[in-house]
């Protein structure tokens, strides 16, 4: 198959995106300003310069400290937002959204527009007409889409051939806990030249390996996250990881993030914290040398989803 060449994503001045993505979900809401401020800085000495975050992240905090921080040095930036987790994905709720995002951000254009979530109720032609247009109007720079099915991904993708514009970028969720992307997903991002952006590498904390010891997180405190953690093969593998860090001398999340970056399909973990002692380990897998086999030891330690196809019986 041939496979389409993956845009070079850049900041407004050409400054090539990082390899990691710093997720700002936490800013104004577990972690403060100060403690934001400090995740920021520890980003930026080690390289990163592509952040991420929402308007529905803690109310809108989120988006207005990051424009504090970033006010020096803009250009340098990218900066992903995201609309339509609520309104649905409507061309009048997509420019809403952006609109106060960008008053949010102080900026007259954000580098990646997301639409945050599939919305079956809109034709999709509209979603990627609308994506287009804030192109053309440089309010936007890369068309973005999160939590899509690959299916989903493709629809969008001939939605937007009438109007010229292709997905730049999909943020799936993504860890050795959750391989589901490794089915579909992340080949898609492959062939069609998508850079893939996948969220929580650290199975929502589960990988620190923090819980084994008691430890507390949205994992013991939100029953979302409980639920989509709960199943026994996860803490299992979260303690196995957690061994084979020990025996390697190294932080269970510096390998959790290091083998998410480490897929074939090249795509850009976004990491998160809520204070720089616990962001360095996920720092630390920028340096982290992963070779074949260490890769192949952390894929054995969760099962590897099924293949895409109705003929399992005929597969080596």
């Amino acid at each position: 198959m041939t496979q389409t060449a993956r845009k070079t994503l850049t900041s407004s001045d050409g400054t090539p995106a990082s390899r990691f993505a710093f997720g700002c979900m936490q800013f104004g809401g577990r972690a403060d300003e100060v403690q934001s401020a400090q995740m920021y800085a520890a980003c930026r000495t080690a390289g990163i310069n592509h952040f991420d975050t929402a308007w529905i992240y803690t109310g809108g905090r989120s988006e207005q400290i990051l424009a504090r921080l970033i006010r020096t040095e803009r250009d340098k930036l990218l900066i992903a937002t995201k609309a339509g987790y609520t309104g649905g994905a409507g061309a009048a709720n997509l420019r809403a959204q952006l609109d106060g995002s960008r008053r949010r951000l102080g900026l007259e254009m954000v580098d990646v527009f997301y639409l945050h979530r599939f919305d079956p109720e809109t034709d999709l032609r509209e979603t990627m007409d609308c994506f287009a247009s804030l192109k053309d109007e440089g309010a936007i720079r890369y068309a973005a889409l999160s939590n899509f099915a690959a299916w989903q991904v493709m629809a969008a993708q001939m939605a937007g051939l009438a109007s010229g514009i292709a997905v730049d970028i999909l943020q799936p969720m993504y860890s050795l806990v959750k391989r589901q992307a490794e089915v579909e997903i992340l080949p898609m991002c492959a062939d069609q030249g998508i850079t893939a952006a996948p969220y929580s590498p650290l199975g929502g904390g589960l990988l620190t390996g923090k819980y084994a010891t008691g430890g507390s997180g949205r994992i013991t405190e939100d029953e979302g996250y409980r639920t989509r953690y709960g199943q026994a093969f996860m803490h299992e593998t979260a303690q196995a990881l957690a061994a084979l860090a020990a025996e390697r001398g190294t932080d269970p999340s510096t390998l959790a993030v290091a083998w998410a970056a480490a897929h074939p399909s090249r795509p850009v973990p976004i990491i998160s914290a809520r204070t720089v002692q616990q962001l360095q380990p996920s720092l630390a897998a920028l340096d982290f040398k992963l070779d074949a086999d260490l890769y192949q030891a952390i894929a054995a330690l969760s099962p590897r989803p099924a293949p895409a196809t109705d003929r399992l019986e005929e597969q080596d």
